[in-house]
């Protein structure tokens, strides 16, 4: 018998038993179906923390203040200042391995407005590498240069919302908002970056949606600070290439430890080290997935296994009379092994659109990103035929052993 003729039959024999053939399918759908979702949201959430952690630098450091209370903090003033910009420059003068760098401080803001509107941006100072650092590009305009630092320019670079809410559709380059006390020259504007998270592992991310940024300079010189406040919220390096992110921080922690003089103040993080912890994570899931898929794909072998067996009892006659008439061996076993494949292949195709299907609404009701891929479906339908395989031999074995004579005579019996 050719395989387009065991297909045919095999297909005309499922149609026979429809409710029988759709209750073991179940399984099947089940398990490929967990599999391929699975694997595509799995695929989406590496993706999506790849993208969160290009808005850190996967080559980045980042050294943070730690909040504190009052009275705490003014204890701490007495052997630390805190993280400044002289911490920044002893690290890039000390360690060899820093490339380029960037401080940040966050201003305070009562008043927000321009001619045409006002905003609730956030104001930050930052050192002119930082939209470097962090992948921001402009949409129009220019970024801050060293020179807007080293002369402490009052000019500003604004995200795209915060263009919006004082400009509406104008081009704002060129135009004047009013930060607190200052007016600040508008010299460009960032392209649109969207970020699905406002932090990642606990981290704050810089969408800079609704952002303007100023020289750190300018900021700490013009603007007021609340009284033994640390100078930087943070800085960020970034590690020569060749250099292991997690020995370039224990350097640096050692450095601050000593110019802090063992005051606990500040905290690093090292995104790399975040995005090790992530994958760990994501490992965890995908292991209890797979099982659950695992358990799925063995109920539907375990049922693929009892239809064919029950098969094999009902058609005990029409085994007999093929044998009789010249069939050999292989040619049942043959023809029982192709209807547990036909299941098989049935129950996987249908498994790979349930599971498609399953990402698409995983995605749109918890807004996760997901990641479809071929390989993932190839992958679960080849598990899948494995287990159909394996469900079907004892079948097909134990029907191509019948004796002829003995199952002519069972069903005249």
């Amino acid at each position: 018998m050719d395989l387009a003729a065991a297909i045919r039959q095999a297909l005309a024999e499922l149609r026979v038993r429809k409710l029988r053939t759709l209750l073991t399918l179940l399984g099947m759908v089940f398990g490929v179906g967990a599999v391929v979702s699975m694997l595509s949201v799995g695929a989406g959430a590496e993706r999506e923390a790849l993208r969160l952690i290009e808005t850190m630098g996967l080559s980045t450091i980042i050294a943070e203040s730690k909040e504190q209370p009052d009275e705490k903090r003014r204890e701490s003033r007495e052997r630390s200042l805190g993280l400044t910009l002289r911490d920044l420059e002893a690290a890039r003068d000390t360690l060899p391995f820093l490339a380029r760098h960037a401080a940040v401080k966050e201003v305070a803001i009562y008043s927000l407005f321009s001619e045409r509107g006002q905003s609730d941006a956030r104001v930050v100072g930052v050192s002119p590498a930082y939209f470097a650092l962090t992948h921001l590009a402009v949409r129009s305009g220019r970024l801050l240069a060293p020179y807007d630092d080293e002369t402490y320019a009052q000019v500003a670079v604004l995200g795209p919302r915060a263009a919006y809410d004082l400009f509406g559709h104008e081009d704002p380059v060129g135009r004047a908002v009013k930060v607190n006390h200052l007016w600040f020259t508008v010299v460009g504007v960032l392209a649109d970056r969207r970020l699905s998270r406002e932090e990642f592992q606990g981290v704050r991310l810089s969408g800079a949606q609704n952002d303007i940024y100023t020289p750190v300079r300018t900021a700490l010189k013009r603007f007021r600070f609340k009284p033994l406040e640390d100078e930087l919220d943070q800085f960020q390096v970034e590690i020569a290439p060749g250099v292991a992110p997690r020995d370039a921080a224990l350097s640096l922690s050692r450095l601050l430890e000593t110019r802090h003089r063992g005051v606990d103040d500040f905290a690093l993080v090292v995104p790399e080290a975040l995005l090790e912890q992530h994958r760990r994570t994501q490992r965890i899931f995908n292991l209890v997935m797979a099982s659950i898929a695992g358990i799925s794909l063995l109920v539907g072998g375990i049922g693929i296994m009892n239809i064919m067996l029950a098969n094999v009892l009902e058609r005990t006659r029409e085994i007999g009379i093929r044998r009789a008439v010249g069939a050999r061996r292989r040619d049942i076993r043959d023809q029982f092994l192709v209807e547990a494949l036909t299941i098989t292949a049935l129950g996987g195709l249908a498994g790979v659109a349930a599971g498609v299907s399953l990402a698409a609404l995983i995605s749109w009701a918890s807004g996760w990103e997901v990641a479809w891929s071929p390989v993932s479906a190839l992958l679960a339908l080849a598990v899948c035929g494995l287990v159909g395989l394996a469900s079907g031999i004892y079948p097909a074995i134990k029907a191509a052993r019948l004796d002829p004579i003995e199952a002519l005579a069972r069903e005249a019996a």
